[in-house]
Order: C-alpha cells, then sequence, then structure tokens
C-alpha cells in the first residue's frame, strides 16, 4: 500500500508541474495591453503616445473612441504618411478595437477625411 500512495503523490506533482508550465506559457503568449493615448483615447495629436514604450510581437493595443466620429485603419508606411487608407486596408471601427501587434513597424491612420492630417495617427515597433 505504501508503495501505492507514493506514486500517486510522485503523478501528482508531476500533473501539478505541468500544469503550472501551461499557465506561465499561457500568461507569456499573451502579450502586454496598451491603451492608445491613455486616459484620452484615440484622438487628434495621439502621433507621439509611443514614444518611450518598449513594444513586443503579440503585445494589443486598444483604441478607445467614439465610433461617430473616428475610426482605426492599419495600413503601411506608405499610406500612412500619405494619411489615405488603400482599398482592402483592414478597417476599425468599434470604438473599443482590439489590436495585435506583428513584429516589426504596425501603423494605423484615422480615415476619417483631415484627421490623419491632424495627428490621429500612430507608428508602432513591436520587437
Amino acid at each position: 500500500m505504501m508503495a501505492q500512495g507514493r506514486g500517486s503523490a510522485t503523478h501528482s506533482v508531476i500533473l501539478c508541474f505541468w500544469l503550472l508550465c501551461f499557465v506561465y506559457a499561457a500568461t507569456i503568449a499573451e502579450g502586454a495591453t496598451f491603451v492608445v493615448g491613455d486616459n484620452g483615447g484615440w484622438t487628434y495629436n495621439v502621433v507621439g503616445w509611443a514614444k518611450g514604450k518598449h513594444f513586443k510581437a503579440g503585445d494589443v493595443l486598444v483604441f478607445g473612441y467614439d465610433a461617430t466620429t473616428h475610426n482605426v485603419v492599419a495600413v503601411d508606411a506608405k499610406a500612412y504618411s500619405s494619411c489615405s487608407a488603400p482599398k482592402g486596408s483592414k478597417l476599425y471601427q468599434t470604438g473599443n478595437d482590439k489590436i495585435k501587434l506583428k513584429k516589426g513597424l504596425n501603423y494605423f491612420i484615422c480615415s476619417v477625411p483631415g484627421h490623419c492630417d491632424q495627428g490621429v495617427k500612430l507608428t508602432v515597433n513591436a520587437a
């Protein structure tokens, strides 16, 4: 009987170990969450918001805004510079958009006419 008890304890320890490893790995894979513009949200002059922050691929940006006033469009460098959203660009318009960062430069603009030119645009570099 004692041998059976030890085997059960060993099995339980191993099971707990693997469970803890799984939970830890899931936590790491999830990444950090950043609220764009902090308390001000996704609005005018948010262009410099990312300065001094460190982002990684898999981190999530939360774009909070009035959906009747703004939107978010994921674009490339050329579209970012010209403040234009090419046909086929991913458009977000819920007012509470969660976007996972890819490795490298990530570009976002508001495609409402004039808004991008007034600073409703953002570049984030994710390691």
